[in-house]
């Protein structure tokens, strides 16, 4: 009983063709609702995939390994240390014994097969197995090169968290984000990019220009980005694919690099002219820009919804930062934010049921979300200076930058509960984080 698929991927730093095949039929049974608070983590068994030769073998333990990585980094899984494992991974190719997996307290079980798909291609199967009810929940193939070994693992680790939660993953993504190195007063700043988990890192730039704020295009092959260089502040669109860029625009007075649409048509952003400091939208076909607010306050850091119907924007128009609304194409503006303090980058869920945001109350940095009505607002971090919220595309996760008194710089990840805080690991300080969509 199977449903075969093929997608086509391609992206700036892979290479080759990756497909993928349904193999199996879905039971109902085993899930986990992750709009809860605190969750325990569900102990997960994921075995070595055999494969027939050493070398094939060596491959499937890295994918495993990679698979057993970004669940328990999601922290909705406990994955459980193959040294207590009870049945060997020669036999469990004959299926498993779900009496030896619920001995060491196993919910669910992860096998898979890696053979040689022939013109230097491999395939991998794998399986995932409910070992309360003893029925398979999931199974997909994989065939690809070499090289493309980590996506599999990420796309595998996908396909389980979405079978168990029911929302997307979101390990098959990338960061772009700005590598900070040298003294506090004379920072060297360049765009990097690397795979969500922190593999296969690569700078964009050579720092010899200051480089803020990186955004991703929905496509996700182009970035928008400011690019400072001396007194002089200019944006410019990259394309990934090929390390091309383009001048979107010389902008004096912006302090954030534009974001995109939804549709990818066009970006908005917040420019200072002639004292006042409003919001535009700018088509990215003709280059034309459309001025959406009016009047002597500071509105800035605007965010598109993601239907493209509203804009979400930070303005000092009644007296301190705060967030407000309005339609696309401008209009009436509507306050969200009520709380004490000022209210800053404010940014729209994937979903469109949150926006994240930065908030200074009292000399604390937070990171918060809120309903876009306003309501039901949570506090989910703080710190010294913690900043730049941004969403997996899934939106149950944000990343945001975190920096100490020392002046050290690192992006955490935090769940949309407030819970399973984590530090991303780079090899340099880093701050302006922003995350992709899925790669397709």
């Amino acid at each position: 009983m199977s449903h075969c698929i093929k997608k086509f991927l391609h992206f700036s730093v892979l290479l080759g063709i990756l497909s993928t095949s349904m193999v199996s039929v879905r039971a109902k049974e085993l899930t986990i609702d992750i709009t809860q608070g605190h969750i325990a983590p569900m102990p997960i068994a994921v075995t070595g995939f055999h494969g027939a030769s050493p070398d094939l073998n060596n491959l499937g333990a890295q994918i495993s390994s990679i698979v057993s990585a970004d669940l328990e980094g999601c922290g909705l899984f406990k994955p459980i240390d193959p040294s207590s494992f009870v049945q060997t991974l020669d036999s469990l190719r004959q299926g498993p014994r779900f009496a030896d997996w619920r001995l060491i307290n196993a919910q669910t079980l992860v096998k898979g097969d890696i053979t040689n798909a022939g013109n230097g291609r491999f395939q991998v199967e794998f399986r995932l197995y409910d070992v309360i009810t003893e029925k398979q929940l999931e199974g997909l193939k994989f065939t690809a090169i070499p090289s493309e070994y980590r996506r599999v693992a990420h796309k595998i680790a996908d396909a389980i968290y979405k079978r168990i939660t029911g929302d997307e993953g979101y390990f098959d993504t990338k960061i772009v984000y700005v590598s900070q190195t040298g003294p506090i007063t004379r920072r060297i700043k360049r765009l990097a990019i690397m795979d969500q988990d922190g593999a296969n890192h690569r700078f964009l730039s050579t720092g010899q220009s200051l480089t803020l704020t990186p955004r991703f295009s929905p496509s996700i092959h182009e970035i928008a980005y400011l690019d400072f260089v001396h007194t002089q502040v200019k944006v410019y669109l990259m394309n990934l694919m090929s390390g091309q860029r383009q001048l979107l625009g010389n902008f004096k007075g912006m302090s954030f690099a534009p974001r995109f649409s939804p549709d990818g048509n066009s970006v908005i952003m917040s420019l200072a002219k002639g004292g006042r400091t409003s919001l535009y939208n700018m088509s990215l076909t003709t280059r034309a820009m459309t001025r959406l607010t009016e009047g002597s306050q500071i509105d800035t850091s605007p965010c598109y919804s993601p239907d493209g119907s509203q804009i979400v924007f930070n303005s000092d128009r009644g007296g301190s930062p705060q967030l407000y609304i309005m339609p696309v194409n401008g209009g009436e503006a509507e306050r969200i934010s009520f709380g004490k303090g000022r209210y800053l980058t404010p940014v729209w869920s994937p979903r469109g049921d949150w926006i994240a945001f930065t908030k200074i109350s009292k000399g604390t940095f937070y990171i918060g979300v809120m309903k876009p009505d306003g309501s039901g607002e949570r506090l989910l971090a703080q710190g010294y200076i913690v900043e730049d919220p941004c969403w997996s595309p899934n939106g149950r996760v944000i990343m945001f930058t975190r920096t100490e008194r020392s002046g050290k710089s690192r992006i955490y990840r935090i769940d949309l509960t407030g819970y399973n805080e984590r530090m991303i690991a780079t090899s340099t300080d880093a701050a302006n984080p922003c995350w992709s969509p899925l790669i397709r």
